[in-house]
This record gives structure tokens, sequence and C-alpha cells, in this order.
């Protein structure tokens, strides 16, 4: 019988994925997937920011009253709000309050990608060179056994 699969809390198809500060990496490339399995309309709003509703007035191009919206404009505003839930829903307290300040779903992404994204980045690259090296010095072990056995066979 195969083991029991453990999957850290919020590892579901229904709720997002949890950061609590040292899984920047997972949650990320986690978070992009669940979003998009939403509405591929919610990952617009991280990237791009949430839609705003314009009016040519002038010659240029203002905010839309709010009263003024079509049923699609709300639709598509409606986006950021969604996706500003399922950020803060899967973040731990200290995450939350990190982003708890921001207006929009790009700025709680982009806050968070600049507070982690940078630190895990470095520590995978620290940890890529620490194997290196140990597989470096492996070789080398390796070859210098390889080289006494020889020795000892031409030895005898």
């Amino acid at each position: 019988m195969a083991g029991k699969l453990y999957f850290e809390e919020g590892a579901s198809i229904n709720k997002p994925p949890l950061l609590c500060g040292l899984n920047y990496k997972n949650w990320e490339a986690r978070m992009k997937i669940f979003v998009k399995s939403i509405d591929p309309g919610i990952w617009d709003s991280i990237e791009n920011g949430p839609f705003i509703p314009k009016l040519k007035k002038n010659g240029s191009f203002i905010k839309k009253p709010w009263s003024q919206w079509t049923n699609e404009e709300c639709k598509m505003a409606k986006l950021d709000y969604t996706v500003q839930n399922i950020i803060a829903y899967s973040l731990d307290s200290n995450e939350f309050f990190r982003i708890s300040e921001c207006k929009s779903a790009k700025e709680m992404w982009d806050t968070l990608k600049a507070t982690h994204g940078n630190i895990n980045e470095s520590k995978e690259v620290k940890t890529r060179s620490q194997a290196r090296r140990k597989r470096r010095q492996n070789r080398k072990s390796l070859n210098l056994c390889f080289m006494v056995k020889r020795k000892m066979i031409q030895a005898v």
C-alpha cells in the first residue's frame, strides 16, 4: 500500500496555497496556477493593475464615474477585488500585515515579491553553489581513490 502523501495547509484545489514567509518561490508558482484556474482575467489584474473604466473628455481620458459603468466594466473591475481576496487569504498574519495597506492586487503581489523574491533567490543560488562544490569534492575524492587503486595494482 502506498504511503500517505503529506501536504502543508493550503494544498487544495479549493484553497489558495499558504505563504508563511519561507516558501515564497513555491507559493508564487502555485498561486499563479491557482489564480489562473479561477479566471485567466484575474492574472491580468496582477500583471497590469486594476481595470479602471475611462471616459474620453476634451481629448484626454479621465476616470469614468462609477454610476456610468456598464455591467461589463463592473465585471472587469471586480477581478481586482477577487484576486485581492485570494491573496489576502493565502497569507499568514505576518504576511497579511505587510500588504494590508495595498490598494490593488498588483501592489500586493509586487510588495510580496520585493520582500521575499530576492531573499529566496539568493538562498537558492547559495544552495546550488554549495551542492556544486560538494559534487566537485566528491569527484576529486573518487579520482584520488581510483589513482590509489591504480598504483596498488601497478605495484603488484
